[in-house]
């Protein structure tokens, strides 16, 4: 019985010490969060590597939308959340007249630097309320509001849609 006793006291102990080490910031921090996003050419503010990374948890704290449309890729509408893709430029400090979408695959496709400013193109970060893996197109997906306007139902606005986006270059 002795043995138990000290077995749950040392444990007690040790928890304790753990907690007042936590407390005080003594134990290891979480490992940083990966960079999903990387923007890199003309920024007005870029950092000491002239470019902008963002993690899953940057892009969630910028103000989010959320938009429900129809697309070529799946049977039926879906519902998009994410920054405006604007928003996360603006984030950057991008400024120019081109941007070329760059997926984990090195998919690319050019979006003219407008759209961002004239349509309410999103970084979708979540599909139907939930992050989105690789294998269904995320992390992050360019995605257009297709049903806002028949304007945007057209081949040129499928195809700068980018999924699996991991990288945008600013031109």
């Amino acid at each position: 019985m002795k043995t138990f006793d000290k077995a749950r006291r040392s444990c007690m102990v040790l928890g304790m010490v753990l907690l007042a080490a936590a407390s005080q910031g003594v134990l290891a921090a979480d490992p940083p969060e990966k960079i999903v996003l990387t923007v890199v050419g003309k920024l007005s503010k870029p950092s000491e590597q002239d470019k902008k990374t963002f993690t899953m948890a940057q892009l969630e704290r910028l103000p989010q939308v959320t938009f429900t449309t129809s697309t070529p890729w799946y049977p039926k509408p879906v519902t998009m959340t994410g920054p405006l893709l604007r928003t996360v430029l603006e984030a950057a400090g991008a400024h120019g007249s081109k941007l070329t979408a760059v997926a984990l695959d090195n998919y690319k496709v050019d979006i003219p630097f407008d759209d961002a400013a004239a349509q309410q193109v999103i970084v979708a970060r979540l599909m139907d309320g939930k992050p989105m893996a690789v294998r269904n197109r995320g992390p992050l997906f360019i995605i257009y509001p297709f049903d806002s306007s028949k304007e945007l139902q057209a081949e040129k606005y499928y195809f700068r849609s980018a999924w699996q986006l991991s990288q945008l270059i600013v031109q």
